[in-house]
């Protein structure tokens, strides 16, 4: 059997996920939860063979889950199953060691046979983002990525760095470097373009 944790924020989503994979003889639903911290926490009590997670979640992003579970011991497999076909999420995705990255709009019956692809050592992506995945390089360092995704939330520079644990200083200039490198005329503009192509 292949054990599979579902990790997605939208409750309908996450029944209908754990109903179509239960209809599969050899894959088994042991849990399902609709945060990254929970993915996290189940992933580590659980050790299912594959948590199949979202990006957007709160808390943690599929991502973020993704970077925590390769440091385990024995981390499982990783499938990102998404809304986002943006070739910046895949390129971190990878980065991230996912084995899968999936779009929620492909055909149902392609879900089930993926798992069981990463299942056996495969690395299954969607065929219209492998083409395009090399195209356009993230310029975001991590640092950059973070006060930017807070910046795109509202907060200011001074609110930011009390998050980050950052003097105001080096949030303007991260802030200033992420503007630089994508360029964009603010921080408004430049959290768009980021987020536009995945790269948040």
């Amino acid at each position: 059997m292949i054990r599979v944790l579902l990790a997605e924020d939208q409750s309908m989503m996450r029944g209908a996920l754990a109903a179509l994979l239960s209809l599969e003889p050899d894959i088994e639903v042991i849990g399902s939860v609709g945060d990254g911290e929970a993915a996290v926490r189940d992933a580590h009590q659980l050790r299912p063979d594959i948590l199949l997670t979202d990006i957007e979640m709160p808390k943690l992003t599929g991502l973020e889950v993704a970077q925590r579970i390769q440091r385990f011991d024995a981390p499982c497999k990783v499938v990102i199953l998404t809304t986002f076909a943006r070739t910046g999420y895949l390129r971190r995705a990878l980065d991230a060691g996912v084995a899968g990255y999936l779009l929620k709009d492909g055909p149902a019956e392609q879900l089930a046979d993926a798992l069981r692809r990463v299942h056996d050592g495969q690395r299954v992506i969607d065929p219209a983002l492998a083409v395009d995945a090399w195209s356009a390089a993230d310029p975001l360092g991590d640092r950059e990525r973070q006060v930017l995704r807070h910046a795109g939330e509202g907060l200011a520079a001074g609110e930011i760095a009390k998050v980050l644990g950052l003097t105001a200083g080096t949030v303007r200039n991260y802030l200033s470097q992420a503007i630089g490198k994508l360029g964009a005329s603010n921080r408004i503009e430049a959290y768009r373009i980021a987020r536009q192509k995945g790269w948040l």
